[in-house]
C-alpha cells in the first residue's frame, strides 16, 4: 500500500486518478478547491473503494508554506509520501499584449512552482527511502505552443524541464520522475463548453467536436480521464522503474504532427 498526493484532485483529471489509486488499495491526500461539504462527499467516496484511507488537506496551491505543510502531514499521517502527483492547473487565454499580469503570475504559480515546492518538500524523504515515484500532469503544451496561452504554454514547458532535472537528481536514490502530457481531455468543463459552442457558431455538436476542440487530435477523439489515470498508475508500479525523466504524450497523435 503506497501513499499518494495529487494536487487539484477534487475534479477533472486529478480526481479521476485519485478514485484510480484508490481502487488500488492506496493511501490517498486529496487537495484541491470545493465547499466542505462536497469535499467531503469525494472523500468518503473514494475512502469506500478501497483498502487504503483518503483524507483532504486544503493547501493553496499559491502559498508554498501550505504546500510544505501538505507534504509533512501526510508524513505524519501515514509515515512517507511515495506517489507525487502534482496536477493543479488554472488558465487563461489572451494575446500577450494584453495578457493579465496577474493571470501570468497566478498561472505560473499554480501550474508551475506549485509542482516545484511540492516535490521540494517530499524529495528529502523519497531520497531516504531510496524509494518515490514522481508523476506531474503536464498538457501536449508542454511539447508545443498555441498561440494566446503564453503563461500556460511556458509552465507546462517547465514542468518538463523541472521533471528531467529531477529525474536526475533522483535516479540513484530509487526516484522517478516523469510527466503526462495529455491533449484535450473529455472533462465536465470541457463537455459543457461543447453545447455552447455549437449555439454560438451554429454548428452541430459533432462538428464542434472534430473540427474545433479535436481539430489537432488526429484521432478526432478525446483522451479520457481514466486513460491518464491508467498511465500513472503504470508509472507508479514497480514495472515502470526504468521509466524516468520521460514526457509522456497522450494526445491522439498532436504532437506527431
Amino acid at each position: 500500500m503506497k501513499t499518494v498526493i495529487v494536487t487539484g484532485s477534487t475534479s477533472g483529471i486529478g480526481l479521476g486518478i485519485a478514485e484510480s489509486f484508490a481502487r488500488a488499495g492506496h493511501n490517498i491526500v486529496l487537495n484541491g478547491l470545493g465547499k466542505s461539504d462536497d469535499v467531503e462527499a469525494i472523500r468518503a467516496r473514494l475512502a469506500a473503494l478501497g483498502e487504503g484511507k483518503v483524507i483532504f488537506h486544503g493547501a493553496n496551491m499559491l502559498k508554498p508554506d501550505e504546500i510544505a505543510d501538505l507534504v509533512k502531514t501526510t508524513e505524519t499521517e501515514f509515515g512517507s509520501v511515495d506517489v507525487l502527483v502534482p496536477n493543479a492547473g488554472i488558465q487563461h487565454v489572451e494575446k500577450i499584449e494584453d495578457f493579465p499580469l496577474a493571470k501570468w503570475d497566478a498561472i505560473i504559480a499554480i501550474n508551475l512552482s506549485s509542482a516545484f515546492h511540492l516535490i521540494r518538500a517530499a524529495m528529502a524523504g523519497m531520497k531516504t527511502r531510496k524509494s518515490g515515484r514522481i508523476i506531474a500532469i503536464a498538457s501536449a503544451h508542454g511539447l508545443i505552443a498555441s498561440p494566446y496561452k503564453s503563461a500556460y504554454v511556458a509552465a507546462k514547458h517547465g514542468i518538463l524541464g523541472l521533471i528531467k532535472t529531477v529525474a536526475l537528481e533522483g535516479a540513484e536514490f530509487g526516484v522517478t520522475a516523469n510527466a503526462i502530457c495529455p491533449g484535450y481531455v473529455e472533462t465536465p468543463l470541457v463537455t459543457g463548453q461543447i453545447a455552447d459552442t455549437a449555439k454560438t457558431r451554429n454548428m452541430s455538436e459533432e462538428a464542434v467536436i472534430s473540427d474545433v476542440i479535436l481539430k489537432a487530435q488526429p484521432t478526432k477523439q478525446f483522451v479520457t480521464v481514466e486513460q491518464i489515470a491508467a498511465l500513472a498508475l503504470f508509472l507508479a508500479s514497480d514495472q515502470a522503474a526504468q521509466i524516468t525523466g520521460a514526457a509522456l504524450p497522450m494526445d491522439g497523435g498532436w504532437t506527431a504532427q
